[in-house]
């Protein structure tokens, strides 16, 4: 067998593994979902009146608005999942276990991205299930669908290694679960919620130019037909340098860990 066969094979078995953990404890997915649609019923029918006004159409405006940044929200939150996941295997001495057995190493990192993606798209689904159940009306054509699949795909898997990554570095499953905490802020502080230009000039600086905003405007002119100028770009640009940066940050400190 070639090295990139065993490898391969050795990966299919890591991601089965992580398939296990899922249907083994359905309450992790569960949570995962509660929170983003927790917040999408708060935000729209606590502020959606309000904010949507500003908006020039109402709460059914707001629905539209807010529906993009609530499944980033929702991929950006699932990800805490996986830093916990991988801390547990860095200090619980099962990392050990597998340097015995002749297997390829980077098959345990890769098993928790694939099973992390598939926990992410499950959530996903139900979120913007719950938001086509309260008014959610896309215009997105099959080929947009595809587009937008493959931006919250795209932003999943870079946010998966980067979440891979924190989850090596840190000292103990507490920490793990907290580091990736900045990455469900963001939302909050691009155009998630509210419109950047309702923001005071330094927010409103930073919303404009941090990695998410252009991610939500591609999700959202996709999704409303409102076109994606250069946000598409600027958001697979984004997610291209996340994932090569945390994919080497991830597999070194691994190495070097496991090696110890």
């Amino acid at each position: 067998m070639t090295t990139l066969a065993h490898t391969l094979s050795d990966s299919g078995t890591m991601f089965r593994r992580q398939l296990l953990h899922l249907r083994r404890y359905p309450s992790l997915t569960i949570m995962l979902i509660g929170l983003p649609v927790i917040f999408l019923l708060l935000f729209v029918y606590v502020f959606g009146g309000a904010v949507g006004a500003g908006l020039g159409g109402g709460r059914d405006a707001y629905v539209d608005y807010l529906t993009p940044g609530i499944l980033l929200f929702t991929v950006a939150g699932a990800v805490a999942g996986t830093a916990i996941s991988v801390a547990m295997d860095m200090t619980e001495g099962i990392v050990d276990r597998f340097r015995s057995m002749a297997i390829a190493r980077a098959s345990v990192l890769t098993g928790h991205v694939l099973g992390s993606l598939v926990q992410i798209f499950i959530a996903v689904f139900v979120v913007l299930g719950v938001a086509l159940l309260i008014g959610f009306r896309p215009t997105a054509t099959p080929l947009e669908w595809l587009a937008v699949a493959g931006v919250l795909a795209a932003t999943a898997f870079a946010l998966t290694w980067l979440a891979v990554a924190l989850g090596i570095v840190a000292d103990s499953v507490e920490t793990a679960s907290n580091t990736p905490m900045f990455l469900s802020l963001l939302p909050f502080l691009g155009s998630g919620f509210v419109p950047t230009d309702t923001m005071p000039s330094g927010l409103r600086v930073f919303a404009e130019y941090q990695p998410f905003t252009p991610i939500i405007e591609t999700l959202r002119g996709l999704l409303l037909g409102t076109g994606v100028g250069t946000s598409a770009y600027l958001a697979l640009a984004w997610c291209a340098v996340i994932s090569g940066l945390s994919y080497v940050w991830a597999k070194r400190t691994y190495n070097k860990r496991a090696a110890r």
